[in-house]
């Protein structure tokens, strides 16, 4: 899965990379976390566009997001077929520019964070959709989609995020001339170089937290206590879609 990823790229390479004509101006994030804002690259009149949707998507028939799951990532297997997604598959692709993420592996009673690190600015597969309230409020929210993990990143997680190569880009986005199903085939694990995966502070296990600091790997043998739990904000549907940064 991918609960947590890193957008760390200069805005003026992150724009040249995707080919948009807008130009958010950004500090790199270390930590980002569901519910947040997050950019995503998707056609608007046909031109790639950047935009900040919530990261979570919430279907456009949900009534009460307050009584739905969070849903952050999408199983490649079956998103042609979900009710929650399938509509999304077919209409609304887009591209979650990263620049890496971050995986948790099983340890005994302990779960050891790794950062997952890109070669390059990647581009993972995602969908969107438009949620509208009973009272009006309106919303934008994404999910990221999974696949079965490489050999290079299995040992940690059996799932990653789909990574969408730059010569497909536009196969994944546009949804007028390209079939979900001809998209879907795009959904594969990554080439085994594609990331370079060394383990992290358990800092990184509190979304407040955020610094490059973070992806720093930690030296061999120092193993850190479990941190404290600390238990997530909640969040409301009807929160005001602030800047991710």
């Amino acid at each position: 899965m991918c609960g947590r990823y890193v957008i760390k790229t200069p805005p003026g390479l992150m724009q040249e990379t995707f080919g948009y004509a807008e130009q958010p101006n950004f500090p790199p994030r270390y930590n980002v976390a569901p519910t947040q804002p997050i950019p995503v690259v998707r056609l608007d009149n046909g031109r790639r566009s950047f935009a900040l949707v919530r990261w979570g998507l919430i279907p456009a028939w949900v009534k009460d997001p307050r009584g739905f799951s969070l849903l952050i990532n999408a199983r490649a297997e079956s998103a042609l077929d979900k009710p929650a997604f399938r509509n999304a598959m077919r209409r609304r692709r887009c591209l979650v520019p990263a620049d890496g993420f971050y995986e948790w592996k099983q340890d005994g009673a302990r779960r050891r964070p790794f950062y997952a690190a890109a070669k390059s600015l990647v581009a993972f597969a995602g969908v969107w959709e438009p949620w509208i309230g009973p009272n009006g409020e309106e919303m934008e929210t994404a999910c990221i989609i999974t696949t079965a993990a490489n050999r290079t990143l299995r040992p940690l997680h059996d799932r990653m995020p789909a990574v969408v190569p730059p010569q497909a880009f536009d196969l994944w986005l546009d949804c007028a001339k390209v079939d979900a199903e001809t998209a879907a085939a795009l959904l594969v694990p990554a080439p085994e170089d594609t990331f370079v995966a060394h383990e992290v502070s358990t800092a990184v296990n509190r979304a407040a937290n955020d610094s490059a600091a973070l992806i720093e790997p930690v030296p061999p043998g120092a193993a850190e206590p479990e941190p404290k739990k600390v238990a997530p904000a909640k969040s409301k549907a009807n929160d005001a879609q602030g800047s991710l940064f």
